[in-house]
């Protein structure tokens, strides 16, 4: 196959870069927060050496990255449309730590808890963010300043995370907290406090309950792993057990 993306019905969501327009879209925002860019700062506490505060001014001027990373949420169901890559931009989110003085970066018992203008809070264990995956402080998103929708002025973007657990939009406080004991938004609601994005695949064409003419037919769908990657794809037909090997697109994300 010369071009994946002109296969007809192969998602064009993720396949290579979804479209802010139609990037998926889940918080629990009623009302998207308006956040005044003077007014706004980005304050870091904790288990820190400084309390550090940052405006908006401050973050632009530091050293920024790019990166492709996809997203996706844990309540995306099978063949489902809540996932997507998009090309980040802004600042290391430990390039920002590092200036509040982190005191354990290593340390599993504690935990970097963010908090929305909106009072949405999450955690995720705080060595996550200086593994090696993508972790910053996201200012745009496809070129483009965040959309409101997508958390202007800033946001988390945490590689290999659900964002219930890592992807605080509009945020405003990043705290270094025990990890016991304190609670993200949807913990006392039920759900697990580790969020993981497992290794996931599904097929788009051809599409459940199309009829298939006799004759050469085009399988073709998406797999995601991220901060792990796809090395092979293997499709079975007809529930038996020969598996035959897909060929691979370049990687629309290495995250």
């Amino acid at each position: 196959v010369s071009d994946f993306a002109s296969i007809p019905g192969l998602s064009p969501r993720i396949v290579p870069i979804s479209p802010t327009d139609e990037f998926y879209l889940i918080d629990t925002a009623l009302q998207k927060p308006q956040v005044d860019l003077d007014s706004w700062t980005l304050t870091i506490d904790g288990y820190v050496d400084n309390e550090t505060t940052f405006t908006y001014a401050d973050l632009a001027a530091m050293e920024q990255i790019e990166r492709e990373v996809t997203l996706s949420c844990v309540s995306n169901p099978v063949g489902g449309d809540l996932v997507g890559n998009a090309v980040w931009r802004g600042v290391r989110l430990t390039d920002v730590l590092d200036q509040a003085g982190v005191q354990d970066p290593t340390d599993l018992t504690t935990q970097i808890f963010s908090r929305s203008v909106d009072g949405w809070t999450c955690g995720f264990p705080t060595p996550f963010a200086y593994d090696g995956r993508t972790a910053m402080i996201a200012l745009q998103m496809n070129g483009e300043p965040l959309p409101v929708i997508h958390g202007f002025p800033a946001r988390l973007v945490i590689a290999g995370l659900y964002g219930y657990v890592s992807a605080t939009k509009w945020v405003e406080t990043i705290s270094i907290t025990d990890w016991e004991g304190v609670d993200g938004f949807w913990m006392p609601r039920g759900w697990s406090k580790e969020g993981p994005i497992k290794t996931q695949s599904r097929i788009d064409v051809p599409q459940s309950n199309q009829r298939i003419a006799a004759g050469p037919t085009v399988l073709a769908g998406v797999a995601w792993s991220p901060t792990v990657g796809i090395a092979k794809v293997e499709v079975a037909i007809d529930s038996t057990d020969e598996w035959f090997e897909a060929e691979l697109a370049e990687p629309a994300s290495d995250e």
